[in-house]
């Protein structure tokens, strides 16, 4: 049974880990070489997708959506989408997928003359589920090299893991206090009636014997 209970903690801890590591936002350190609207039909990775642009009908099974095509500082290509995430799920809040199109065709450059950008995004890209990162953001930097600080990532695990540490705490305390003295009275209460019962078989086994013609203990 421990094992078990092992096994489901850590499948709950992979998937917490997972469902945080796609939601947050990420940067990346890129080289816009193109923008294009692409036309996407909806398969069963449409979970990966969003809905459509805010005001727009959501319910169609295929659409066009805006894409980012960039290039790594080690060469290799990296392709994102842009869309709006609107009110839903992850609470980005974001609008101006139009807006974003528009910086990030102004930031096309080329490997001679390259401009570099932080591109912040969340999601994963998988070639083979064909899903891509939501992009959210883009501003010119210095060069490939630059340093990005994660703050936000840092202060929101911080305060994840102080909320989930008063939350533990506070359940280890109810249990203290409430929990363990009822199943220790509940285990006082079962030793009586077991003692009380294995009296009660005595009695009866030292009835039986006296027909038996054995003295009674």
């Amino acid at each position: 049974m421990r094992w078990f209970k092992w096994i489901f903690g850590l499948t709950v801890v992979a998937f917490f880990g997972a469902w945080l590591h796609y939601t947050l936002p990420q940067h990346d350190i890129v080289r816009v070489v193109n923008t294009e609207i692409q036309r996407v039909d909806y398969g069963e990775n449409s979970i990966f997708w969003q809905s459509g642009d805010v005001g727009a009908d959501g319910t169609l099974s295929n659409r066009d959506v805006r894409f980012i095509f960039t290039i790594r500082p080690n060469g290799r290509a990296s392709v994102y989408r842009n869309e709006d995430t609107g009110w839903g799920w992850p609470p980005y809040f974001k609008l101006d997928s139009s807006n974003l199109q528009a910086e990030a065709s102004d930031l096309i450059s080329t490997s001679a003359d390259p401009q570099w950008v932080v591109l912040t995004h969340y999601g994963w890209r998988s070639e083979f589920l064909t899903i891509f990162p939501n992009a959210v953001g883009v501003r010119p930097v210095e060069g490939p090299d630059v340093t990005i600080v994660p703050w936000f990532n840092i202060v929101f695990l911080t305060l994840l893991a102080a909320l989930l540490w008063a939350i533990g705490v506070r359940i280890l305390r109810f249990r203290r206090r409430r929990i363990d003295p009822m199943l220790a009275a509940a285990d006082r209460e079962w030793d009586e009636a077991s003692e009380a019962m294995a009296e009660k078989r005595r009695g009866f086994r030292a009835w039986l014997d006296t027909w038996k013609g054995k003295p009674r203990v």
